[in-house]
């Protein structure tokens, strides 16, 4: 993620509509926050989701600015390990239940800090009993044609 700036996508879809000073954020400040998202968490999804509001995209009422009421969810995060911190920078890794929005999770955890934040990139490496290290390359999977 990249903390000190906000997007109404909450990722790079969308130009950074507000910056925030982080010279003052600490290590145990953002470790400590990173806690607090552990549990039970009550979570809104993105209005650029693909969640539908009277049968329309939340997505497509986003593009045109329009607004929507998104209802919150629970959700659960079993984890949040943060790896890396090197501000604006902060890397994570997180254990979550089907129908966790990391990017509300993100923005959320700006908040939570008196400051903004936004999903950088996105890696998943479980789903279920799937996991990246028994993935096929593109090539192995060709192969196998």
């Amino acid at each position: 993620m990249i903390i000190g700036a906000a997007t109404p996508s909450f990722d790079k879809e969308t130009k950074v509509n507000n910056t925030f000073e982080t010279n003052h954020l600490s290590t145990i400040e953002i470790t400590n926050t990173a806690q607090k998202f552990i549990g039970q968490i009550d979570q809104k999804p993105p209005i650029f989701s693909a969640i539908k509001i009277n049968g329309i995209r939340a997505y497509k009422r986003a593009r045109k600015n329009e607004t929507a009421d998104i209802k919150p969810k629970q959700v659960t995060i079993s984890n949040f390990d943060l790896t890396h911190i090197e501000l604006p920078i902060v890397e994570f890794r997180v254990t979550c239940s089907k129908g966790t929005y990391i990017r509300s999770m993100v923005d959320d955890f700006g908040k939570e800090l008196n400051n903004g934040a936004y999903l950088n990139s996105l890696r998943r490496t479980r789903i279920g009993k799937f996991h990246i290290n028994k993935a096929l390359t593109l090539e192995e999977l060709l192969k196998k044609k």
